[in-house]
């Protein structure tokens, strides 16, 4: 940590900033200059609150040296993290599609979109049991009885299930169905006590970018679940919010290789909660990995029509199956398989 202090700096306030560092477990070393002095803390700059020293009389500015985030970071841990779901490796070479409906509506809905799917090419299911929604009045998923309707479809195939967590009260629920992925939304991601408790267990997750976070926050929200012993996460960005109306959320392309860079775990888009509109799905989709994404949350619903929530945003099962052999071509080209 780099503490500059201001240019009218006295002896009793740059001690007072030394002994305050000190009181953390550091050691200090001053750097007197000709216009500014400087105080670098030596040691675990995490045990230091910025705020802290940023309040003391003299203080011009605090600079980490260090990233807050230390399981999740890549300085830590070099090699590129592969999540094992139910034997299939999400990260590595081959990027994974995982393809459904964005809500559990009936049984012969998931059986549809299951058989979709795996026509496909698609080895991961995706389907909200559980939805949240801005509005009260709007279908909030079917809860329990969903997972249980999307267990059975997706059995039938062996196809491993990702599903949304919005509550921890139904966390046992997701286990005793045996819920491969779970999914933290959004709106969650800086829902801290929810991430405490999905990092006690070892089932994979999916933690979705917020509204608005910066990803410096996306991967403290990350390094919540990993310090709860959980390594098994996977980022997703699905687009954040801007001015713009002509589509849903703008989808940040760029996050993916700044993710590659400052974490090893994998990175997925879901190009359908991005874009809002079907047509935009296969463009936004290669556009991901070209830049390097690890997979792709892609809606489909046997008849986007008929869906219960987000039919605008839904591919039908041939159209699905046309972008997975586009993918294909681009994820050739990037030196990956689908």
């Amino acid at each position: 940590m780099i503490i500059i202090m201001g240019p009218h700096v006295s002896e009793d306030e740059i001690k007072a900033v030394e002994k305050k560092v000190e009181e953390s477990g550091l050691t200090t070393n001053v750097s007197r200059g000709t216009e500014r002095t400087i105080i670098g803390a030596i040691g675990d700059e995490r045990q230091v609150q910025k705020e802290a020293i940023e309040a003391l009389p003299g203080v011009a500015d605090v600079i980490r040296v260090v990233k807050p985030y230390k399981i999740v970071a890549r300085e830590w841990h070099e090699a590129d993290t592969i999540v094992d779901i139910a034997g299939i490796p999400l990260g590595g070479k081959t990027v994974q599609i995982i393809g459904g409906p964005c809500s559990v509506e009936t049984q012969e809905q998931m059986d549809a979109a299951a058989e979709g799917v795996v026509a496909a090419g698609c080895r991961l299911m995706r389907g909200g049991a559980f939805k949240p929604r801005t509005s009260p009045y709007s279908f909030q998923g079917k809860g329990v009885e969903g997972l249980d309707i999307f267990k059975n479809a997706a059995d039938k195939h062996k196809l491993p299930i990702v599903t949304e967590l919005m509550d921890v009260r139904a966390l046992d629920s997701f286990l005793e169905r045996g819920v491969d992925v779970i999914q933290i939304g959004t709106r969650n991601m800086q829902n801290f006590d929810l991430l405490k408790e999905v990092g006690r267990v070892h089932v994979p997750v999916i933690l979705k970018r917020g509204l608005s976070a910066t990803i410096s926050e996306w991967l403290m929200s990350a390094e919540y679940i990993a310090a709860g012993g959980n390594h098994n996460i996977i980022l997703c960005e699905r687009g954040v919010r801007s001015f713009e109306k002509a589509y849903r959320n703008m989808l940040d392309v760029t996050a993916i290789p700044v993710l590659k860079k400052e974490t090893h775990l994998p990175v997925i888009v879901d190009p359908s909660h991005a874009g809002g509109k079907a047509w935009l799905v296969p463009t936004l989709s290669k556009a991901a990995i070209a830049a390097g994404a690890d997979g792709l949350l892609v809606e489909m619903h046997p008849k986007p029509c008929d869906a219960w929530c987000d039919a605008d945003q839904a591919l039908n099962p041939d159209e699905l199956k046309v972008l997975m052999g586009e993918l294909e071509a681009v994820a050739k080209a990037v030196g990956r398989d689908i």
